[in-house]
């Protein structure tokens, strides 16, 4: 049997922003309902969700400074729920090898206006990718639904407790050192052991702060304090993070991983990301973060189709 759930994603637009006779078919979407979790806590086994990166941020690694102005937010957002988004993952300060931190309030004048057009026009569910525990307070009233924070709730120590009182959703990620420093000599003795050791004690951290393990979700951090033999390792072993009782993310997008291998720029490795995606559903991945949604959702059609055949 396979993860895929075929179905229309109309409802991901606001009831006026339906274009019509769409022909894209979604993954997998879900509305939102008062009072109810923006994911699925207990997912099928026959569910996969496609998060969509929109970088409101002037330096991220492949697309910084492209959605800069509303109507350039609406068209993107608009495509990638078109193409089968159903999350779709805002940032504003860029977490690219050796990237600086911005201020609190550049990161919450970059996402907040971006969150507020969004909601205008969109039901679809939202992400906020930031550290910061205001960033995500202010993101959670603006209308986002999850929290995505790459430090794993250890940059802030306001976060977890964010987390706790809003009851949101929670990405935790694996990363070594920090955006500034992951990729000078990133070394394991057994990188999927230390990594999966990681992720459990930051569960059982946030259990014990009173948030609910069906809220979390686990990114083992491909490209954070990586080598490229590191983030195959990864990828190979995707299924051994199921383990820790959680949904699993995978943001292997344009990464670098990508360019070591084939020798392509990042605004040229879509279709090799589509690849790994396709790669990472076999292996029941729950949440798969990319740039180009409209090539990773073909590549999970195909593969589902392959998967299921008689």
């Amino acid at each position: 049997m396979g993860h895929t759930s075929l179905r229309g994603n109309l409802s991901n637009r606001s009831p006026t922003q339906s274009r019509g006779n769409l022909h894209i078919i979604s993954i997998h979407y879900l509305m939102i309902p008062p009072n109810q979790s923006p994911i699925d806590e207990n997912p099928p086994a026959d569910h996969v969700q496609v998060m969509g990166i929109l970088n409101v941020t002037p330096d991220s690694f492949s697309d910084g400074g492209r959605f800069a102005s509303e109507a350039a937010i609406i068209a993107q957002v608009g495509k990638m729920i078109d193409d089968g988004a159903d999350i779709i993952d805002i940032g504003g300060e860029s977490s690219r090898p050796f990237a600086k931190p911005v201020s609190l309030e550049e990161e919450t004048a970059r996402v907040l206006p971006t969150i507020e057009a969004i909601r205008k026009e969109f039901s679809i569910r939202i992400s906020i990718d930031t550290t910061k525990a205001e960033v995500a307070r202010q993101a959670l009233k603006a209308g986002a639904n999850i929290i995505n924070d790459i430090s794993s709730l250890r940059s802030d120590p306001q976060m977890g407790e964010l987390v706790r009182e809003t009851g949101s959703p929670v990405v935790l990620m694996h990363m070594q050192g920090t955006p500034g420093n992951m990729q000078n000599d990133p070394k394991y003795d057994d990188v999927i052991g230390e990594i999966s050791d990681f992720l459990q004690e930051r569960i059982a951290w946030a259990e014990a702060l009173g948030i609910n393990k069906q809220k979390i979700i686990v990114d083992p951090g491909i490209g954070f304090g990586k080598t490229l033999e590191h983030n195959l390792a990864i990828l190979k072993h995707l299924d051994r993070f199921k383990a820790l009782g959680c949904q699993v993310l995978l943001g292997h997008s344009r990464k670098a991983f990508i360019g070591r291998i084939l020798g392509r720029e990042a605004d040229d490795r879509d279709t090799a990301t589509a690849i790994v995606s396709a790669l990472s559903y076999l292996k029941k991945v729950d949440i798969i973060r990319v740039h180009d949604v409209d090539k990773t959702v073909q590549a999970i059609k195909i593969a589902s189709a392959i998967e299921t055949a008689q």
